[in-house]
């Protein structure tokens, strides 16, 4: 008689616990997954946070040369002068556009207006111009970091 005791009390304990891990298992299944609360937008931007107006300078890669010296110069009142100059080769003088630049929507990005067929857009970051592809998307790969203007500090 007691082995039957013993044996029935195993088993209802078995099937209790049994019952407590699917409800355990139920509970988790129906609970909602937690979601991520977007940033609230604040205001701030590029345009309106950065002192983006100076001099940049760097050296972007190049297919057929060494290097393409580019010098930037972001005005106030929306004016820009570009100049550019291809290193090893032969005589080569700095090429200089000028004109107009304007910001995208999210005050994020200059696009320079009227520049001849050339990336013309710059993601703009403290104290350094990211140029962006000719679909003004970031560079991405082994060269990324080629990319940059940095700003001379005055």
């Amino acid at each position: 008689m007691l082995k039957k005791i013993s044996l029935f009390a195993f088993i209802l304990i078995f099937v209790s616990c049994g019952q407590k891990a699917k409800q355990a298992d139920d509970t988790n299944a129906t609970t909602p997954p937690a979601t991520e609360v977007a940033p609230v937008p604040d205001g701030h931007n590029a345009q309106n946070s950065l002192d983006y107006v100076g001099t940049y300078k760097g050296i972007l890669p190049c297919g057929d040369c060494e290097g393409i010296e580019t010098i930037l110069v972001i005005e106030t009142e929306d004016q820009f002068t570009k100049k550019t100059r291809y290193l090893g080769k032969e005589n080569s003088p700095f090429f200089e556009e000028s004109g107009t630049y304007s910001w995208n929507e999210a005050g994020n990005t200059i696009e320079l207006v009227g520049v001849a067929d050339a990336p013309n857009k710059y993601f703009v970051g403290e104290n350094q111009l990211f140029q962006l592809d000719m679909e003004g998307e970031r560079i991405t790969g082994n060269l990324a970091d080629k990319y940059i203007l940095k700003k001379e500090q005055d």
